[in-house]
């Protein structure tokens, strides 16, 4: 069993002990959102920090004025 560290630059998003390391490439689902691991590095033999890279969420916010008073 590892403890896996998943960093997205310095800000730690998730620590999870696993029993299988991602690989480089890879393609996770992190807090629900889409991401790319970028790199592994090994600290100790329990340790372990994975570079993820997050997929840019582009929403789109539609105002309804038509319930809007107008006047």
């Amino acid at each position: 069993m590892f403890a896996v560290h998943f960093l997205e630059k310095k800000n730690v998003l998730l620590t999870q002990l696993l029993k299988r390391v991602p690989v480089v490439g890879e393609d996770l689902k992190i807090k629900g959102r889409k991401a790319k691991v970028s790199n592994v590095i090994q600290i100790d033999e329990k340790n372990i920090h994975v570079q993820v890279v997050l997929e840019t969420v582009k929403n789109k916010v539609v105002v309804d004025n038509s319930k809007k008073k107008k006047k």
